[in-house]
């Protein structure tokens, strides 16, 4: 979407409403549209998942039976369903002031981009990641001869391997298959003077003094590393974590293939002693 913008293609203040196949009068609030900069920020009120009834099932996210329960709720669902259901949603601004995480505005960003580009997300995905970090082996789907090489998940504890993550119908929000040779690349360019790089990373709403958020991306501040760039990601098999640290030109990936209510507070507490060290070695440079 940062290169869109900077392109000329696209702009935050545009209606989300121009890109979208019908009319949708109630992806409006106080008058107002939802635009584009409220979907990358979070403060659309849009809800976090569609179909609704995924709100539902993800309020007892550490069930054991959630992850089939998921796969059941999006076993037909793809995007001529996601188009129904849209019409059900209620925005209940104001917009663009409160933070409430929605997977299903960032699939709405999905097929924005799919619109402005005349091309499938996933392959807009592919080729940017290719061009601009030189990733070739970051992708939404993976063919079943792949299909060996993607990590067992493990969800709350339950010995058990889960389920696969569900297809989402654009699947921009928790279907990216990567490797960490990828990864470490895309930390790469996220520490780069890339120009979408550097405008994704400008921040758009102000929450409180140490935290904002740009395009998708957290944007914390303290005295430790300064200005970063923060997001997590959960799914019932995996989490992870991403942190971008200018400050030291650090960027840290960390990700685990078991994912419970205690998972996030373990990977932070690791990341910790990470941040700590590197603190201690620029200190004792």
């Amino acid at each position: 979407m940062a290169s869109a913008v900077l392109d000329g293609k696209a702009a935050l203040d545009d209606p989300i409403q121009k890109y979208l196949p019908t009319a949708y009068p109630n992806l409006q609030s106080q008058g107002q549209p939802v635009r584009l900069r409220h979907l990358i920020t979070h403060t659309s009120t849009m809800p976090g998942m569609l179909p609704l009834q995924v709100n539902t099932i993800l309020q007892d996210f550490t069930a054991h039976a959630t992850p089939a329960k998921l796969n059941g709720a999006y076993a037909h669902y793809g995007q001529r369903q996601f188009w129904q259901d849209l019409h059900t949603v209620s925005i209940n601004g104001p917009l663009g002031k409160d933070y409430a995480y929605s997977s299903a505005g960032t699939e709405l960003i999905a097929h924005t981009l799919e619109t402005i580009y005349g091309m499938p997300y996933d392959v807009l995905l592919t080729q940017f990641l290719a061009r601009a970090a030189g990733m070739h082996d970051t992708r939404l789907r993976i063919s079943a001869e792949d299909s060996g090489r993607l990590a067992p998940g493990y969800h709350s504890d339950n010995p058990v391997v889960t389920t696969p993550m569900p297809q989402l119908p654009w699947g921009a929000a928790g279907n990216l298959k990567s490797t960490m040779p990828d990864m470490t690349k895309y930390l790469r360019l996220q520490l780069s003077a890339h120009p979408a790089v550097v405008e994704s990373h400008q921040p758009l709403v102000r929450f409180q003094d140490d935290f904002s958020i740009g395009y998708f991306w957290n944007i914390g501040s303290n005295r430790q590393l300064g200005t970063h760039y923060v997001h997590h990601g959960g799914v019932p098999r995996a989490q992870s974590y991403a942190y971008v640290v200018p400050k030291y030109q650090l960027g840290v990936f960390i990700i685990t293939n078991q994912s419970g209510d205690a998972t996030a507070g373990a990977m932070e507490s690791a990341l910790a002693h990470i941040f700590d060290t590197v603190e201690a070695l620029e200190r004792a440079k």
